[in-house]
């Protein structure tokens, strides 16, 4: 059973903590990867939920391996979002209040892969030039990612 299972088993839909960790993966060129989730079908930034024992740079590392195939390299930090506005309802009912701590990584080695059970496609796109449907939680952090403010974020 899985941290989160386990957790829902004890608490039902209670509003509960879940740290997510994610990536903005940069390609050579500057181009950012997203990839075109299959629970909503929107572009989203590789991520998810930490699981019991991981670090948050393990969870990241984990989350864009699973849902892209690729193997990062160096991290480096580049925000940590949570409050209010990152408090919700899933379709499922369960609530969450998640911290989300983001990392910018430029080093990689692996093969894309465009489908899988979490993933429609993936690709690399130009940050001046993403896809429309972006999954609508990640565009305050992409904003401030192309923004240039200074790094670490802590929102």
């Amino acid at each position: 059973m899985d941290y989160i299972s386990y957790l829902r088993s004890m608490v039902g839909h209670e509003k509960v903590i879940m740290v997510v960790a994610g990536v903005f993966v940069l390609d050579e060129h500057g181009r950012l990867l997203l990839h075109l989730r299959s629970d909503n079908e929107s572009w989203g930034l590789p991520g998810g939920y930490m699981e019991m024992g991981e670090t948050v740079s393990d969870a990241a590392r984990r989350e864009v391996f699973e849902e892209t195939g690729l193997r990062l390299g160096n991290l480096e930090l580049f925000g940590i979002y949570s409050g209010p506005e990152k408090e919700k309802t899933l379709g499922n009912g369960d609530q969450v209040a998640m911290v989300q701590i983001w990392f910018s990584c430029r080093e990689y080695s692996g093969k894309l892969v465009k489908n899988n059970e979490e993933t429609l496609d993936a690709d690399f796109f130009p940050l001046d030039d993403l896809p429309d449907q972006l999954f609508a939680s990640h565009i305050p952090i992409i904003n401030d990612y192309k923004s240039g403010k200074e790094w670490p974020i802590v929102n």
